[in-house]
């Protein structure tokens, strides 16, 4: 559904974040991380603008450890923009939605 943070499991991250077409914005988090649920509302406002742009998904990295260890992340929230299934940008830590909506311009 358009808008909607879909939560991605080390078995459907490649078919939706690898395998796509266009822009995928990818939230690495988990449910005790503080940081990362205050950013949540700003994904969840990200996905509804983005919708037909760019898809926001999200990994949770104790369910995916998989997914989080191939990618490299070592601290959470990292928010990964992926073009075509290649990484185009990371940033770790809470950013303001500015910076999110800046890397998918430039993206």
């Amino acid at each position: 559904m358009a808008g909607s943070l879909q939560e991605l499991t080390d078995s459907t991250f490649s078919s939706e974040v690898l395998e796509a077409k266009g822009l995928v914005l990818v939230d690495l988090w988990a449910p005790w991380c503080g940081p990362c649920l205050r950013l949540t509302p700003t994904l969840e406002e990200l996905a509804v603008e983005l919708a037909g742009r760019a898809r926001v998904l999200k990994v949770n990295v104790d369910n995916c450890s998989a997914t989080a260890g191939s990618l490299g992340v070592s601290s959470i929230p990292t928010v990964i923009l992926f073009k075509d299934g290649k990484e185009v940008t990371r940033m770790v830590g809470t950013q303001p939605k500015a910076a999110y909506l800046t890397a998918i311009d430039k993206a």
